[in-house]
């Protein structure tokens, strides 16, 4: 059986015509990452303060700017619920985000050319506290790695925008002064 580093490393490389996508794949991933990994860890919060201690949060009402209602697990709702549902707000948040981040995931995965299970690790960053920004540090550096490494073989290559056009031999400037 493979092991998931062999399985992670990538056989095909970007092309050098993506860079500049690349690297706004890559922050475009870096900010999914951020608002993704900072919303999963207000629903974390959201989530313990609602199941553990009996507690939603909510914006206005009769607590006043920002406060905390006694949720009843029994009747699965908040009677003294005044204002705006806070608790709810976040869960939304955070699963549009995750969307948004799975897009950015996708972008990033594509235009590097990396393994399918690259993709998978990347996308578990939504769904598992703290690893979104774990995630970001690692593939970030890697894709800036990979990146350099692309761009130095770009430029050490004989570029053919510099080199006479020729077919069969014959220069294009020859057949030009020949005329």
């Amino acid at each position: 059986m493979r092991s998931l580093s062999s399985l992670i490393a990538s056989n095909y490389k970007p092309k050098a015509e993506t860079v500049p996508l690349i690297r706004s794949a890559l922050k475009f991933y870096r900010f999914g990452s951020y608002v993704t990994g900072t919303f999963l860890l207000l629903l974390v919060i959201e989530m313990v303060l609602k199941y553990v201690f009996s507690y939603e949060v909510q914006v206005g009402g009769s607590s006043g700017f920002i406060g905390l209602v006694n949720y009843f697990p029994s009747i699965g709702r908040s009677p003294g619920l005044t204002g705006v549902n806070l608790s709810i707000g976040i869960l939304i948040v955070h699963g549009w985000f995750y969307v948004v981040y799975l897009i950015s995931d996708f972008q990033l995965w594509s235009r590097m050319r990396w393994p399918f299970p690259m993709f998978i690790l990347i996308a578990l960053g939504g769904v598992v506290p703290f690893l979104s920004f774990i995630a970001e540090h690692f593939v970030a550096r890697r894709a800036k790695r990979e990146l350099a490494e692309l761009e130095a073989q770009h430029a050490a290559a004989p570029s053919a925008a510099s080199a006479p056009d020729r077919m069969d031999g014959v220069s294009a400037e020859g057949v030009e002064a020949a005329h």
